[in-house]
């Protein structure tokens, strides 16, 4: 057996051109990393809580940078009535952010984007939008939120979360058990996806479906068998979206996650198997 390639972790911090600050949560394998992943957690999951699988990626000679959600974790934001944003900062700004400094630090080595749930989405789109930088992607657990892809009662969370989130000035997602404490603008503009089935960010004046529809970075798209979140029709229709890419798709199930239940967010705790697969495919 071989042994475990040691990996340093660093914070790496990151100003947006609004003022905005956030880590970029960093972890490097001894040597020369052979690729290099800019990973995007789910909505309302701090970086912190994908370490573990950024570490397992490590040990496969892989870097990981993991952004970090503008109003959580490291970042100076807090949602609020005051304090609004929505997927415009995110796509123009934050992410882009990360990605630059991801290019910054292992210069020539190759550089791949990968994202849970709606970070795959995201990180999908920010793909299609920097074609040049972006080798490939990677998806764990993420799909279209288009609410005919779900059961049809999936389609009244478009239309609560929004009303919500303007009544209270932002999603109380902590006291409803969605999400974080999540800006009013990022719930409208996911909100309006799932009704439409079609992605924008208000303000930014991107076509964003036909960015996507000629993005030709392969996808390699890990599907959890027990994930309502994330049924298959739902990730398919994301992939349809991308008809010039190359794709691959797998199915994660509980004897790759030591017994635990494939779900949307148990294989965080055991993602061993799904970095090896990960990595099987960067390589």
């Amino acid at each position: 057996m071989s042994e475990p390639v040691e990996a340093t972790r660093a914070a790496i911090p990151l100003r947006m051109t609004d003022g905005a600050r956030a880590d970029l949560l960093l972890f490097h394998p001894t040597g020369t990393p052979r690729a290099c992943v800019l990973w995007v957690p789910a909505l309302g999951v701090a970086a912190r809580h994908y370490e573990v699988l950024a570490s397992a990626l490590t040990q496969q000679g892989i870097a990981v940078g993991i952004h970090e959600w503008r109003g959580h974790g490291s970042s100076d934001q807090r949602a609020s009535r005051q304090c609004n944003w929505g997927y415009r900062e995110l796509l123009g700004d934050d992410l882009p952010a990360s990605l630059t400094a991801m290019a910054k630090t292992f210069p020539a080595i190759p550089l791949y984007v990968g994202g849970h749930s709606l970070g795959g989405q995201l990180a999908t789109i920010l793909a299609s939008i920097h074609v040049e930088a972006v080798k490939g992607i990677v998806l764990v657990a993420s799909g279209s939120p288009y609410w005919r892809r779900f059961h049809p009662w999936v389609g009244l969370a478009y239309v609560a979360a929004p009303l919500l989130a303007s009544i209270v000035g932002r999603l109380p997602g902590r006291q409803i058990g969605f999400g974080g404490n999540e800006a009013r603008g990022v719930i409208a503009d996911w909100a309006r996806s799932g009704r439409t089935g079609r992605y924008a960010a208000r303000g930014m004046g991107l076509d964003v479906e036909a960015a996507m529809s000629g993005q030709r970075a392969p996808v390699l798209a890990l599907r959890l068998r027990d994930d309502w979140l994330g049924p298959e029709p739902s990730l398919r229709f994301l992939l349809d979206k991308m008809p010039r890419a190359a794709q691959t798709l797998d199915v994660i199930g509980p004897e790759d996650l030591d017994g635990a239940k494939a779900d949307h967010f148990a294989w965080m705790k055991a993602p061993a198997r799904i970095a090896t697969r990960i990595a099987e495919w960067l390589g």
